[in-house]
């Protein structure tokens, strides 16, 4: 396996040394290979909103296995989904599913471009929306851990159909549209930033992306991978007030299991085969353990409505010992938040783009990675990633990360 990992940040090359193999986990605790116990930040890069081997998944799941792994035709499991994603979504009237988040922001693209007639694509420096070529310029998460900009393989004729704009800043957007009005197809953004860290959107951001895409023709997509039905019930859209006119959805949608869809207005989504012309397809979409999966974890989440309280506090909580931590030992840090994915930032905010991203001593990182390794806290191996928590996750472990990121940050201050 290149690095021997099947996805690059993994590899722990952006924080040194070798990665942790883990062979099962539960709740808000993983266990690694040679028994060590974590408290996990991680969940699987924002999957696991309801923790590691929740009851009610492990029971849909069983059920399911023993009626058939895979169809390769319909199936009563795909429609109970499509509807949960319809009931919690305000922005999706008509959805496909799909296998990745990655399957889903390319599908999208596709789409855009068919129904539009158009080409030219606008994302957001720092943002990562997947490794499909459109979307490897000036990418975020892994691209940036690994000191990639962009990826050899990606041609160049390709890449020029890809501005890039700067998130949370109107007027890098305006001037895109200016010189490309009549050209682009749609800006895609994930809502709340990621893979820079979690960035959450200033006021009236969204909102104005919206505006100029209905001033220039053009689709506003939402990229909520990673947001969806973490930050919400109804995802970023419901808790910012800004209605895209596709969402990309991945992570929590399936549970724990691979599961991605896209959706958005009807009259976008009846373009896709075979109701349309836009080609996609997919052997293992619906997949029957997946989806089962996945409409085990959005019938918590709607008979749970309170859970998004408790993430945001939890949050919180965790996010002002940090800053208290830092202030006690002389160590400017920055917390950034929306709902149940956060960021740590060492140096002084706000961190509001990628280039406030790149101005912190992102250096720092590794040896306080390191040093809650030691003590038994597993975070992201990047500075460049968002840390996760679920409702597994309670206040004794909020406290414990806390006691850990104090020695952490001190052994960390003291080996410069």
């Amino acid at each position: 396996m290149p690095g021997g990992v099947n996805s690059p940040v993994r590899a722990f090359k952006g924080v040194g040394g070798t990665p942790l193999f883990f062979e099962s986990a539960d709740g808000a605790r993983m266990v690694d290979v040679d028994g060590h116990e974590f408290i996990d930040f991680v969940g699987s890069w924002g999957v696991m909103l309801l923790g590691h081997n929740h009851p009610g998944i492990v029971e849909a799941v069983s059920e399911a296995l023993v009626r058939g792994t895979s169809f390769g035709a319909p199936a009563p499991g795909e429609v109970d989904l499509a509807e949960r994603v319809i009931e919690l979504v305000r922005g999706v009237e008509v959805v496909r599913m799909v296998n990745s988040g990655t399957e889903a922001t390319m599908s999208a693209i596709r789409l855009a471009r068919a129904a539009t007639g158009r080409t030219v694509l606008i994302k957001f420096r720092g943002g990562y929306h997947g490794h499909g070529d459109a979307f490897l310029v000036d990418a975020g998460s892994g691209a940036a851990t690994l000191g990639v900009p962009s990826s050899p393989g990606v041609p160049d004729s390709l890449a020029a159909q890809t501005l890039v704009a700067d998130y949370n800043d109107l007027d890098s957007v305006a001037e895109l549209f200016h010189g490309a009005e009549d050209r682009v197809a749609a800006v895609i953004v994930e809502p709340v930033a990621g893979n820079m860290g979690c960035v959450p959107p200033v006021p009236g951001f969204l909102q104005g992306l919206r505006d100029l895409c209905d001033r220039y023709g053009s689709l506003l997509i939402f990229d909520e991978v990673m947001t969806g039905f973490r930050v919400s019930a109804g995802c970023a859209q419901e808790k910012y007030g800004v209605l895209p006119d596709l969402t990309t959805l991945g992570k929590v949608i399936g549970g724990g299991l691979p599961v991605g869809a896209y959706g958005g207005r009807e009259n976008l989504m009846r373009q896709i085969a075979p109701d349309g012309p836009v080609y996609q397809a997919g052997t293992l979409s619906g997949n029957p353990l997946a989806v089962a999966a996945g409409s085990a974890a959005l019938s918590y989440i709607q008979a749970h409505p309170e859970i998004y309280a408790e993430l945001e506090s939890l949050g919180q909580g965790l996010g002002d010992g940090l800053l208290e931590i830092g202030s006690e030992l002389g160590i400017p840090l920055t917390w950034n938040q929306s709902g149940a994915m956060g960021s740590l930032f060492f140096g002084p905010g706000p961190v509001n783009d990628w280039r406030s991203v790149e101005r912190t001593e992102t250096a720092r990182f590794a040896p306080f990675f390191h040093e809650m390794l030691t003590r038994e806290v597993y975070l992201p191996p990047s500075p460049y990633e968002a840390w996760f928590w679920s409702t597994a996750h309670d206040h004794d472990a909020v406290g414990k990360t806390l006691e850990a990121a104090r020695d952490s940050l001190k052994a960390a201050l003291d080996h410069g």
